[in-house]
């Protein structure tokens, strides 16, 4: 009863602009879930850490290893996830990490093989799965027939942090740091496995790292269609168009919009008001540190979104198509 009923005190690694989210959302919005500490290296974490009355680690191996935290939060470059990682199963702490889970597979994989092992819990934070446009669009793809093409998108601002276009921390561009989104989301609406790309990258404000993407997707229907991702305009946009047999289904989960057309007429499907991804992540997720719930986004759903990226990166390179590693192979 203790285990069901008790509040959990959590520790977040990373307070920037969306490690903020998680902690306003902990403190306001989640009942069962409190903010015991923070960690951040800059000053800032100090004064965040007295306005939401917690403590404050500004190294973060001392907030894993709080006593009083119990389960751990970590929205950090994703370079640093696999020492954060392991210092949670040394410690014995649960942890949700945000996307994306690694810079590459073999590191992605050797964190869930790490809380496997230890039967420990870990939660991969790809929110666009709550997205009220993600969820329309993947409970109305049966009613356009069969699925024959699609196209997606993701378009952001150019990067304003510096990491970003590190490799050691960052591990790749738009492809790793963005597009993950769009492959997760593309897997849970269809329910099929990307099995092979044919990508396309430039830079355009950035050195080292790709700002944007292009690329031809095969689905493992046989069903293909693209995928274009960037950080180089002022305008977003997060569009999905699925073409059926019997129609076609459009969504943009940026401007919050879905639309079902057959024949020459659309019909605007009624999503309600957006919500925060955020929130019924932490709702689930504490269902789950109870065990009363599945695990709502398992490890191997972020390493399935990092190996469609390195997939990516390599037919970049290469300049050719890539098969994207199944597990088991």
């Amino acid at each position: 009863m203790m285990a069901a009923t008790k509040t959990w005190q959590i520790g977040i690694i990373g307070t920037g602009r969306h490690g903020s989210r998680y902690a306003r959302h902990i403190i306001k919005d989640v009942d069962g879930l409190s903010l015991a500490a923070i960690s951040r290296r800059s000053p800032q974490g100090q004064e965040q850490a007295r306005q939401w009355a917690c403590r404050w680690h500004a190294d973060w191996r001392q907030l894993v290893n709080d006593p009083t935290v119990d389960a751990v939060i970590a929205t950090l470059p994703p370079g640093l996830n696999r020492e954060v990682a392991t210092a949670c199963t040394q410690a014995g702490k649960s942890l949700l990490l945000e996307k994306p889970m690694a810079i590459s597979v073999s590191d992605a994989e050797g964190i869930r093989e790490d809380f496997f092992r230890t039967g420990l819990l870990l939660t991969i934070g790809q929110t666009l799965r709550y997205n009220r446009v993600i969820n329309m669009l993947r409970d109305h793809l049966d009613k356009i027939g069969p699925l024959y093409g699609f196209t997606a998108n993701q378009h952001l601002e150019p990067a304003t942090l510096s990491w970003l276009d590190e490799p050691s921390l960052a591990g790749g561009g738009v492809s790793l740091q963005t597009a993950v989104h769009v492959f997760d989301a593309l897997r849970f609406i269809t329910g099929q496995e990307i099995v092979r790309v044919l990508a396309r990258t430039q830079r355009r404000h950035t050195k080292q790292l790709e700002d944007y993407l292009i690329v031809l997707v095969e689905l493992e229907s046989g069903v293909m269609g693209t995928i274009n991702c960037s950080k180089v305009g002022t305008a977003r946009s997060g569009g999905f168009e699925f073409i059926g047999g019997l129609g076609q289904l459009h969504g943009d989960h940026v401007l919050h919009s879905c639309t079902l057309v057959r024949g020459k007429g659309a019909t605007l499907l009624d999503l309600q008001e957006p919500v925060s991804t955020i929130v019924p992540l932490l709702v689930e997720w504490l269902g789950f540190l109870r065990g009363e719930k599945e695990n709502p986004i398992p490890s191997e759903e972020g390493v399935a979104a990092v190996r469609i990226a390195e997939a990516c990166l390599r037919s970049a390179a290469r300049e050719g198509w890539e098969t994207v590693d199944q597990p088991g192979t």
